[in-house]
């Protein structure tokens, strides 16, 4: 559970370095891209269609090229032909080059929805013949008017929102509140699937666009091979207004089962990212139940909420595994401290296997990472940066490295546990700070911590920093009966709170 601590500003990032891996457009839409590359590689095929020429051949047992498979073939012919060895092999099917312009007008539009007009601009250009045709030109000339009509962000006035696993069944999640205190807690730092629909509803209403971390940073590398951090540009319509997305603790604790929250995240019939949910009658039943696949459902709805296809950031402990998956060294080895709840687990799982379970981890971080979504280390155990020792924290960044790391890839990036932190924000990380310069050998340049403020942003040449704005259900009730006044910049907490939730008890 996060706690909030107050702090101050700065932001960045390299806007187009990082950009080629969140082509996640590209990747959502399969199909369109096939036919653009077919576009570009085989222009053949068009060539064929449109210019039709004499029959080519082949030698026995080659494949057919796309000029012949494009031909129309004769009412004998079938759609199948003998090769060499007098077996039927079906004929490749012919691309309509209709199909293929309206692909790449769907693409083109797509990418400029999300910003991206260089982007868009250049998919037209890459159909065949694009000059001489009407609609594709203007098509252009948009895209260029409104790429000129855009005004560069201030990196300064960038905020960033951060939830938990959001709650599925309110009811069961803060029952008891007078005699549980999990179903307390559960109270002030969860948020339920109602209100992060509303929340991010409202925020799109209000012009709010989704931009990655990186996207604040330009990167450079000077001529020792040190990395360095100065501003990056957004370039966003006036009326837009940029905000970072985070996750926090998205391993799906074992003191999470019981409550009403999912139970894991796991890969549907088509390999996007789903949550499983077990039911109060024990029944597993699979769908939108936290915030990366209803986020990944919303932003394709409205690609406009999003600035170059950017999701957010997960941050992720490792004690009890990752997404709902015991990955963690311990399950296997059961040293003589292991918790009570890993002894349930397992006596509750016979037949767990390590590589398995950590083989079907690395699948669904795969596809999570495919859908756009950056993984960030939220040290091991949700340790407490600054109260601990160096030694502590070089042993929780190794198990990290070694527990995690491996399944969800490497990463720059570490959002802080309970809202702690390395330093004040007045007088930021020094060169004489043990703990900033240790997780900088480690390879984290991104630092994020809690901070109620709107806006907290902190960059140097050698990092970035910035703080980030819990939308829990603490913040959300005492804004909704006036006792706060720290959201209304992003929704009226009155039109979003849970009819479900709760009176929230104050914090201790």
């Amino acid at each position: 559970m996060e706690k909030h601590q107050n702090t101050n500003r700065e932001t960045d990032r390299e806007h187009s370095r990082k950009y080629i891996q969140r082509k996640r457009y590209m990747q959502k839409r399969m199909l369109l891209t096939f036919c653009i590359l077919l576009v570009i590689t085989g222009v053949g095929v068009m060539a064929a269609v449109l210019v039709p020429k004499g029959e080519k051949t082949e030698a026995p047992g080659q494949k057919e090229s796309l000029q012949t498979s494009a031909k129309p073939v004769d009412q004998e012919d079938e759609s199948q032909q003998a090769d060499s060895s007098g077996q039927e092999t079906e004929k490749e099917p012919q691309q309509d080059p209709d199909d293929v312009r309206a692909a790449v007008v769907e693409q083109a539009d797509l990418l400029a929805a999300g910003y991206d007009y260089d982007s868009a601009i250049e998919t037209v250009k890459s159909y065949e013949g694009y000059e001489r045709d009407s609609e594709l030109t203007a098509k252009i000339t948009d895209y260029e008017n409104r790429k000129a009509s855009c005004v560069p962000v201030d990196i300064d006035k960038v905020t960033h929102v951060f939830y938990h696993s959001l709650v599925v069944d309110p009811e069961l999640c803060f029952a008891n509140q007078d005699t549980n205190p999990q179903a307390v807690g559960n109270n002030q730092w969860m948020t339920t699937i109602e209100e992060f629909n509303k929340i991010t509803q409202k925020m799109y209403d209000e012009g709010y666009v989704l931009v990655d971390l990186h996207d604040m940073v330009k990167e450079t590398t000077d001529e020792n091979g040190n990395v360095r951090f100065e501003k990056a540009e957004i370039m966003l319509p006036p009326d837009k207004k940029p905000f970072v997305l985070s996750l926090d603790d998205l391993s799906y604790y074992h003191s999470y089962s019981g409550y009403g929250f999912a139970s894991k995240i796991i890969l549907d019939e088509n390999g996007k990212p789903k949550c499983e949910y077990i039911q109060r009658d024990g029944t597993t039943v699979v769908g939108d139940y936290d915030v990366v696949p209803l986020m990944d459902k919303f932003l394709e709805e409205h690609p406009d909420a999003s600035y170059h296809g950017a999701k957010g950031t997960i941050a992720l402990t490792g004690y009890n595994g990752i997404l709902g998956y015991r990955t963690d060294i311990s399950y296997q080895t059961r040293p003589a401290d292991l918790d009570a709840d890993k002894k349930k687990w397992l006596d509750e799982h016979p037949d767990f296997d390590l590589e398995t379970e950590r083989a079907n981890a690395k699948k669904v971080a795969d596809a999570i990472k495919a859908e756009g979504w950056r993984f960030a280390s939220h040290t091991w155990g949700h340790l407490k940066v600054g109260e601990a020792s160096m030694e502590r924290l070089r042993a929780d960044t190794e198990k990290w490295k070694e527990n995690v790391a491996p399944l969800v890839g490497d990463t720059d990036t570490i959002i802080f546990a309970h809202g702690q932190d390395l330093a004040e924000w007045t007088t930021g990380y020094t060169p004489d700070n043990e703990k900033y310069n240790y997780l900088k050998e480690q390879g984290f340049h991104y630092f994020c911590n809690v901070d109620s403020q709107q806006y907290a942003v902190q960059i140097t040449d050698t990092y970035f920093r910035q703080g980030r704005r819990n939308l829990d259900g603490y913040r959300i009730y005492y804004n909704s009966i006036g006792e706060m006044d720290s959201l209304s910049d992003l929704f009226n907490a009155s039109e979003v709170i849970d009819p479900k939730r709760p009176p929230v008890p104050r914090l201790q």
